[in-house]
């Protein structure tokens, strides 16, 4: 008898198997805590709150995936801005997709739906901030097509 092979999975249509959409508000926002506690351990939903309460008056954003149980499993903070070097961009933040759904096509849905909105807005740059030892994020943002333009520099206060 000849012996079986496994045969590959068909591939998930991602488009069908999350959705993307905008969260409204704080309280929104909030509840996608466990998921910043990916990206951010040490972050307490005490001052998750303190520093969303800061950032959603100067245009702060928050755009989620969902699974088809409407379990959040990705999530982008972004804002629309200036600088003179990049002109109008757009710059997401707080990039974290869950661990369990990595390389399932949700951090490319987040980031073509944040790619249209740019566009919709008429930015001529997305620009963003990766932790220099998240090595993974780098290699999503260069298959992405971003480049590294400059340093970021840090100093705690």
């Amino acid at each position: 008898m000849p012996k079986l092979m496994p045969q590959p999975l068909p591939p998930t249509d991602t488009a069908t198997a999350y959705t993307v959409q905008e969260l409204h508000g704080l309280e929104q926002m909030l509840a996608q805590h466990p998921l910043i506690l990916q990206l951010n351990p040490g972050m307490g939903l005490p001052r998750y709150k303190e520093l969303l309460q800061h950032m959603l008056p100067n245009g702060y954003r928050m755009v989620a995936a969902f699974n088809g149980a409407d379990h959040c499993v990705g999530l982008s903070g972004f804002w629309i801005s200036a600088k003179l070097y990049s002109g109008k961009y757009l710059e997401p933040d707080n990039f974290v997709v869950d661990a369990a759904h990595r390389s399932a096509g949700v951090g490319k849905l987040l980031s073509d739906w944040m790619l249209q909105e740019a566009q919709r807005h008429r930015c001529d740059t997305v620009m963003l901030d990766a932790y220099v030892t998240n090595a993974a994020a780098h290699r999503f943002y260069f298959r992405e097509g971003f480049h590294v333009k400059s340093f970021h520099f840090f100093k705690s206060l």
